[in-house]
């Protein structure tokens, strides 16, 4: 094991993500024809660096149909997602918008401990922080209050306490959750070791970090291969959707989004699905810190890719096309049975949208540019993201769209790699490298007017929130939200595992609050001009500009 410890070394002190494109390139010519025959080539590497950009991916309209008729009440310019995702309708009242990292905290901590039935998360990654310990002791007390419960549950003292039948899943990623000795995993363990029967921890691998691409790459730059990002929170039949991981600072001064829908026993049914499925597509975490797939499973990365992928693919699918056919029976059956009660309480529509490009799955994609796309003049559409770095059919939809777009990104300052050590300390000026040249694009054509961009300024935070309002003409609070994972960038669309929800929605409270989150956050925002990257503390060095181009896929 010497020779690849010296590997290991030799490669981390000159590693950079250019370098995976290369041991692709290598590998695929190399080795494809033995994964052809069947073999599990431990030297297949991951995929191409050079970006596939497609033309946009146009989701066919509906005609007319059963499933379009059964959304009348919902607005006309979204009716079309219920014919490719699952429509779930819920009432308005029920939806609340998290505005603070310690509402967030606040929120989850409360739900833990009176959960009965099932607490599933998934997230990138747990923190090992005090405020990370707390929220693992809520789960432990809660877990210990159903064990006591199935003791005593014939007793009057116990019958309305916690559930015996208490179950807890927690999904992350394999590689970002096992790094450094203190981990997420360690701090898991504990709560696997007392409560085996009662806890998951499912540790999702991606395919493409596999062979010599795995063997060399060092813990931290591995995570540029691809991960499980999705951010998933759920509470028995209340689920909180985020772009916010378990981590201290994502409970304190990392600003980005929340929505909380409370009683919403349909979505958090299909999301706690979801979850599982990528977990029995996961390693699973065993008592003594071993990992190990469940029977009959591909490997993800000792496996054949295909199969692997195809397999994933499947289980996940199953997932979202059995919630899709059940809810539009549901949904018209409903709208026949009981429409006046429809219309006044369940006025609004909650679309889940799943992206795995890995796997196959381009769900969030393909609607997202639909989105852009339709998106006509007279509308208008604030988009943020915490990482600008819009993929080239994103950027195309924009600066040919006729609506009006206002983007907001984090300025440098704010940038979660502000300040950090060695080549991540040169991110923040990649990003600012990344939007001058999308500005010098808007000034090109003669877009100013109409495609804005805005820099979040706030001092001791940092900003991570994604997603987009959409606007109507005419109206003065938006009807639509995306709020979930992805940053619209290419690892969103390309590497990672990502979820989000889009919120269509007549209620005019629940319009409100998206509105109020919308300009709360866009007041602590300063628009960019030519004279932003004229200014000396925007300076990049000639390498960053030379080194961005190879590297802008990976983060």
């Amino acid at each position: 094991m010497a020779a690849p410890m010296s590997w290991r070394r030799l490669v981390y002190s000159v590693y950079s993500p250019a370098i995976a494109g290369v041991f692709t390139r290598i590998s695929d010519r190399v080795f494809r024809a033995r994964d052809r025959r069947g073999g599990s080539s431990v030297l297949l590497l991951a995929p191409l660096l050079a970006e596939t950009d497609p033309a946009p991916h146009r989701v066919s309209r509906p005609t007319s149909s059963a499933g379009a008729q059964q959304t009348e009440g919902l607005c006309s310019h979204f009716r079309w997602m219920a014919e490719h995702v699952p429509a779930f309708r819920v009432p308005g009242s029920h939806i609340h918008i998290l505005t603070s990292p310690d509402q967030f905290y606040q929120a989850m901590k409360a739900r833990i401990k009176t959960a009965q039935r099932r607490v599933v998360m998934a997230s990138l990654y747990l923190g090992t922080g005090q405020l990370e310990q707390e929220l693992v002791r809520k789960v432990a007390f809660t877990q210990a209050c159903a064990c006591v419960s199935l003791c005593f549950h014939n007793t009057r003292e116990f019958s309305s306490g916690q559930s015996p039948d208490l179950k807890v899943s927690v999904l992350l990623d394999y590689t970002r959750g096992s790094r450094g000795k203190i981990n997420s995993r360690t701090m898991l363990l504990p709560l696997l070791q007392r409560f085996t029967s009662q806890m998951r921890v499912s540790l999702y691998h991606t395919p493409d970090l596999r062979g010599l691409l795995r063997l060399l790459v060092p813990q931290r730059f591995n995570e540029t291969i691809g991960v499980q990002h999705i951010k998933v929170y759920l509470f028995d039949d209340s689920i909180i959707i985020s772009g916010a991981n378990l981590s201290d600072s994502y409970f304190t001064n990392r600003q980005d989004r929340y929505v909380l829908l409370e009683n919403c026993r349909e979505v958090a049914d299909f999301f706690s699905d979801l979850v599982e499925a990528v977990g029995d597509v996961s390693l699973q975490l065993q008592p003594d810190d071993s990992v190990t797939m469940l029977e009959d499973m591909v490997h993800p990365y000792k496996g054949n890719r295909q199969d692997f992928s195809a397999v994933a693919r499947k289980r996940i699918m199953e997932v979202v096309n059995s919630a899709h056919i059940r809810q539009r029976l549901l949904n018209q059956s409903e709208d026949s049975e009981d429409e006046g009660m429809s219309e006044v309480e369940e006025d609004t529509w909650v679309f889940p949208l799943v992206q795995m490009k890995p796997l196959g799955i381009r769900v969030d994609e393909q609607v997202t540019q639909r989105l852009l796309t339709d998106a006509g003049p007279e509308s208008t559409v604030f988009l943020t993201s915490g990482y600008f770095n819009l993929t080239r059919a994103y950027m195309r939809l924009v600066l040919k769209a006729g609506a009006s777009y206002r983007i907001l990104t984090a300025s440098p300052e704010v940038n979660g790699f502000f300040g950090a050590k060695g080549i991540a300390g040169a991110i923040p000026a990649a990003y600012t490298h990344i939007a001058r040249q999308f500005y010098k694009q808007v000034c090109q054509g003669g877009q100013q007017e109409r495609v804005h961009l805005h820099e979040y300024h706030r001092p001791e935070w940092t900003f991570h929130a994604k997603g987009l309002w959409y606007y109507l003409q005419g109206q003065d609070r938006p009807c639509l939200t995306l709020i979930g994972s992805p940053n619209f960038g290419y690892r969103s669309v390309h590497r990672d595992l990502e979820a989000q929800i889009a919120i269509v929605t007549e209620n005019e409270e629940l319009q409100s609050q998206l509105q109020e989150e919308q300009e709360m956050l866009y007041r602590r925002s300063t628009e960019v001009s030519t004279s932003t990257f004229e200014r000396p503390d925007r300076h990049v060095k000639l390498w960053v500009k030379l080194v961005t181009p190879l590297i802008k896929n990976f983060f």
